[in-house]
């Protein structure tokens, strides 16, 4: 196998990519696998990761009782601070910390079909790059190709899931009565950017760990399909 894998990677260096076709048709011979099945390979192994991690965030504690769970920024802490001594906010910081954690899990809910659409649109050449890189190149590969377009196709349904949860203005009006405390720095009460980016990396992070599992857990590999593409890095 590893005769195989350095032949590969040989192939690699020594041709061009206008030469592309000649070393897939070298990886086919060597592993028995086709490029398009190799390809398919990389792309189930994404989906299988995306999909587990975006269902168990966008599970009722996915966020918030996991080690994803996401904290107020450090501004916001001040705010809580200070108004807990004010009736009507003691508990602010509990109910925030709640309501925007309900507010990721909602959106990720809706991360899946993003993410799917975005590895079917990933050539062979990157599927090849990912099969042969690190331990976490899939993941690194799409967080560099889909992180902006996600956040904004994400950041909308994180404001409507805050808005279902009640927390924007829950917070508005916290951080309005916060800023009217004599000499406080002012503060912005807007909170989605941050949330948005925190639940993305939630969610990348997620992915990461599928993608580390199905690499070294020879069980995790659900087809055999994902056996026989990942079997070339074993």
């Amino acid at each position: 196998m590893i005769k195989k894998i350095a032949l590969l990677l040989i192939c690699f260096q020594l041709v061009a990519c206008t030469e592309l076709q000649n070393v897939l048709d070298a990886a086919a011979t060597t592993t028995g696998l086709s490029s398009q099945q190799i390809g398919n390979g990389l792309k189930e192994a994404l989906e299988v990761g995306i999909g587990k991690g975006s269902d168990r965030l966008s599970s009722l504690d996915g966020y918030y009782k996991s080690a994803y769970k996401i904290l107020l920024p450090e501004e916001a802490q001040k705010v809580t601070s200070k108004l807990k001594r004010i009736p009507g906010f003691t508990q602010v910081e509990d109910k925030m910390l709640e309501k925007i954690n309900r507010a990721a899990e909602d959106a990720a809910k809706n991360a899946k079909p993003i993410f799917v659409s975005a590895i079917k649109q990933m050539s062979f050449q990157d599927a090849l790059g990912i099969l042969k890189g690190d331990k976490n190149a899939a993941t690194n590969f799409l967080n560099k190709a889909t992180y902006n377009s996600l956040y904004n196709e994400f950041q909308p349904v994180i404001v409507k899931a805050l808005n279902k949860q009640n927390a924007l203005d829950f917070w508005g009006d916290a951080v309005n009565k916060y800023n009217k405390i004599p000499l406080v720095e002012k503060l912005n009460p807007r909170l989605d950017d941050y949330i948005t980016n925190k639940a993305l990396d939630g969610l990348f992070s997620m992915v990461a760990k599928e993608e580390l599992n199905i690499r070294n857990n020879v069980s995790a590999r659900t087809s055999q399909l994902l056996k026989d593409v990942f079997a070339m890095q074993d």
